[in-house]
């Protein structure tokens, strides 16, 4: 059972979803207010671990094809990546 998340909570990290780049911005944010609201809370702690990596390193997985290495990460991007498809 997912619980919605506070909406400071869902402000703050749907804030760290502007980065330097406006394609990440569009897709992660856009994902964010879509779907976090309603996620259960280990997809939401995964969104939050995805938002702290290195935009070069997100550009590359949603923009440049690369393949994250861990499974729980790259099945976040796949999904991200069909949603903003």
């Amino acid at each position: 059972m997912s619980q919605e998340p506070a909406e400071g909570d869902l402000g703050r990290t749907l804030w760290r979803c502007r980065r330097g780049m406006k394609e990440l911005d569009l897709l992660l944010e856009r994902y964010g207010r879509s779907r976090l609201p309603q996620a259960p809370e280990a997809t939401r702690r995964s969104f939050e671990r995805l938002l702290e990596l290195p935009d070069p390193l997100l550009a590359g997985y949603f923009l440049g094809g690369i393949e994250p290495p861990d499974a729980a990460t790259a099945e976040l991007v796949r999904q991200i990546r069909a949603y903003v498809a």
